[in-house]
């Protein structure tokens, strides 16, 4: 099967963005967001800048302009690949960007800022500008983004619908004393090769490694019996896959078989918790409950599960709201989250399967379907051409 790349993000829905996020602005008397070189400024106008000390970035004004600040020598530069129109302000190497922003702003607005920037740049804005005058961004851009468009999800369904064909093709070339650096670098290839960016990350462990959630730091050689789980992820357009998958090479032990079928338990208790308005925390509890039925845990203790349940996805691998004890945020149509509420047995292995979900107003749906069973993790996965 082959498949067809979707259209990136164009000017229109940006232009919505932006449209949007003035009437949060409107609503909390701002008079600018300021967006810095991170993913929202990807989201709001298509720039996707490397941060850097010297500060370039977005001053978005409650009346939908949009000024650009960016250092003289690289005028050029974002003028060629800003997807919003917008004037753009340059300040020289001696100057100061906060000075040029405050100047921008005026005298008696109020400006929410993103809060993913680097803390010099807070720090740097509180020199030119009273503290009653500057506001966190985060909650009202988050607002904006955790809700995603249908060209946002196709863009994710691509990237997702990519790596879980690498996934496949990763379990199919194992062969014994490969090393999981081989795996890696295997994955990013064939990642390339479906029209992926590459791997955005990559976790390739064996044996007892696989106990470790982020895997271990030496380069272990695959043994026949090993526990495998390969978390990895690509990006399309900037928006973001990340699926892990758990099996055995070789027979399985009856251990890993009972918790592999605990795992899948817990991640079909977790989608089937996800109810529109439900809270977020309500899908992590339901996937403790299923493992404590199966004697894991309680809470985070060993064995049993470590982390959150999920996190939410986009432009950036985790974004807010998380599925996590904590956080009451309610879920609403066009949330995307990962489900992956791994079980670690200390010392021994561990099984993770993430997949990834989008709500609707009917409920959850899948983006990945999860895997099948531990001797044929594929089953029912069409292979891409």
């Amino acid at each position: 099967m082959k498949l067809t790349a979707p259209a990136h993000i164009g000017k229109d829905e940006r232009r919505e963005r932006i449209n949007k996020l003035c009437a949060e602005m409107d609503e909390d008397g701002l008079g600018a967001v300021l967006i810095g070189p991170t993913a929202s400024l990807r989201y709001f106008t298509g720039v996707n800048w490397h941060p850097s000390e010297r500060f370039t970035g977005a001053l978005i004004r409650a009346d939908g302009t949009v000024e650009y600040i960016t250092p003289a020598f690289e005028r050029d530069k974002v003028s060629a690949v800003i997807g919003i129109d917008g004037d753009i302000f340059t300040w020289q190497e001696e100057e100061s960007p906060y000075r040029l922003i405050a100047d921008r702003l005026g005298n008696k607005a109020r400006m929410a800022v993103d809060e993913s920037v680097a803390l010099f740049t807070w720090l740097g804005l509180r020199s030119v500008l009273d503290d009653s005058r500057l506001n966190g961004g985060g909650a009202i851009i988050n607002r904006l983004r955790r809700r995603k468009t249908k060209a946002e999800l196709a863009l994710m369904q691509y990237a997702k619908d990519i790596t879980l064909e690498v996934q496949r093709r990763a379990w199919k070339s194992l062969r014994a004393g490969v090393h999981a650096s081989e795996v890696e670098a295997f994955i990013d290839r064939e990642h390339r090769a479906l029209g992926g960016s590459g791997n955005i990350f990559c976790i390739v462990s064996f044996g007892e490694d696989t106990s470790l959630p982020h895997g271990g730091e030496t380069d272990r050689a695959l043994a026949e019996g090993d526990a495998v789980l390969i978390d990895t992820g690509t990006s399309v357009d900037g928006y973001n896959s990340d699926i892990t998958r758990s099996y055995v090479f070789g027979e399985p032990a009856k251990e890993i078989r009972a918790v592999w079928d605990a795992e899948k338990r817990a991640q079909a208790a977790a989608f089937e918790a996800a109810k529109i308005g439900a809270p977020c925390e309500s899908v992590d509890h339901a996937a403790r409950a299923s493992m404590m039925k199966d004697g894991f845990g309680p809470d985070y203790r060993l064995p049993g599960l470590p982390h959150r349940t999920g996190h939410g996805i986009g432009l950036e691998v985790h974004e807010a709201p998380n599925l996590v004890r904590g956080d009451r945020t309610p879920l609403e149509a066009g949330m995307c989250f990962s489900n992956e509420p791994m079980i670690v047995i200390p010392g021994k292995f561990g099984v993770r399967l993430e997949d990834h979900f989008y709500m609707t107003e009917s409920g959850a749906r899948w983006f990945t379907q999860p895997s099948f069973c531990l001797d044929e993790p594929f089953k029912g996965v069409t292979p891409l051409d």
